[in-house]
């Protein structure tokens, strides 16, 4: 099963969204907002990508971090950020088997489903 996981309100996760049921792709959503960001759940994201491609560094959220926090983004520092936070992460997070695929671009969703 596919899952895509993010914020309903977040215009990217939409567009991801609408393109998965234009092109009739069944997945489950996992909204941040409803059901919490596991520590499970994100130890999986990291081990599947790094924090330096998690991270939203563009988001409100993160322009909102207190300076301390900003500039000591260890392992650490950034985990129990997230936790927190689940807006710090991109969205949305698509998981496709063992593939994290991070944000939405149509072209790239095409090719992923393209079999």
């Amino acid at each position: 099963m596919i899952t895509i996981y993010g914020i309903n309100n977040c215009d990217t996760v939409k567009k991801a969204l609408k393109w998965l049921q234009k092109n009739e792709v069944n997945y489950q959503f996992y909204d941040f907002k409803k059901q919490p960001l596991t520590t499970e759940l994100l130890q999986a994201f990291v081990k599947q990508s790094d924090w330096s491609q998690l991270l939203n560094k563009r988001s409100t959220s993160f322009r909102n971090l207190p300076d301390d926090v900003k500039n000591n983004l260890t392992d650490e520092v950034m985990f129990s950020s997230v936790l927190s936070q689940p807006t710090l992460l991109k969205r949305p997070l698509l998981q496709l088997d063992e593939q994290l695929v991070l944000g939405f671009k149509a072209e790239q969703y095409q090719q992923l489903f393209s079999h």
